[in-house]
């Protein structure tokens, strides 16, 4: 393999743990909600659609609202090293 292809590689690799730190947080919290939930409805008997639904849109809301700063500085970073990749191959 060549040096470009190791760069593409490792782009990529970093591009999904940068993804995979975006969304972590509010997939394993609608996880962890929507688990409760299953487990109150089974318990109680209560089988209401909007029930599981509701608070897993709340608390995924409130994640993505409380990620919203570090998850930019994530991409800010994953683009600056982009960008300085670009340039080293003389791609800007």
């Amino acid at each position: 393999m060549n040096s470009i292809d190791l760069v593409v590689t490792d782009l990529a690799r970093e591009l999904f743990m940068t993804a995979l730190m975006l969304a972590g947080p509010m997939l394993i919290a609608g996880l962890l909600v929507g688990l409760a939930v299953s487990l109150f409805q089974a318990l109680t008997s209560i089988q209401e659609q909007t029930l599981s639904m509701v608070p897993k849109m709340l608390v995924i809301g409130v994640i993505a609202i409380l990620m919203l700063a570090p998850g930019l500085g994530l991409l800010t970073q994953y683009a600056g090293r982009v960008f300085e990749r670009m340039v080293g191959f003389g791609l800007s």
